[in-house]
């Protein structure tokens, strides 16, 4: 059966598991003070999502849903999901497991943002993501990337 992206219960497993990525991941990427702060017994709701190889984790991904009131970057403004922490353990690279979380988040038909690290921003345009016209107010220092389903297109801000 091959591998498919599954939303990752908050639980005590699960929070084992982070630990792993921990070792490999920069400090940005760990996804484990999130869920220690998220800690519900077995919680379904929750905004991560991964790839099992058998049973080890092999990738993972937050995904966040925003709601239009919020919205800067698409036009016309609307829900979007936020993209952060994707990963994947070293020995699992190669494999595709971050293009089917990407694909996965993109199967939402939602306009996507994220922030990639300076060595995935190659993976991300690959995927179709895009650069956004900085702006100093709105973006506060980081450069996103985003995805634009189809009918979406870039917010034009209020100074041009």
């Amino acid at each position: 059966m091959p591998e498919e992206v599954k939303k990752l219960r908050i639980n005590y497993k699960t929070l084992e598991e982070f630990k792993k990525f921990k070792e490999y991941g920069a400090q940005e990427l760990s996804m484990l003070e999130d869920l220690q702060d998220n800690i519900v017994e077995d919680d379904l709701d929750s905004p991560f999502y991964g790839i099992y190889f058998g049973d080890k984790l092999a990738a993972r991904m937050s995904l966040y849903k925003r709601e239009a009131r919020f919205d800067q970057y698409f036009n016309p403004p609307q829900d979007y999901l936020e993209l952060w922490k994707l990963e994947v353990l070293p020995e699992f690279q190669g494999k595709r497991y971050g293009e089917k979380l990407v694909n996965y988040a993109k199967s939402f038909n939602m306009p996507i943002k994220t922030n990639p690290r300076l060595n995935s921003r190659p993976f991300f345009e690959k995927m179709g993501f895009q650069n956004v016209k900085y702006d100093v107010d709105r973006d506060l220092g980081e450069n996103p990337l985003v995805w634009y389903p189809a009918g979406v297109t870039e917010q034009k801000n209020n100074n041009e």
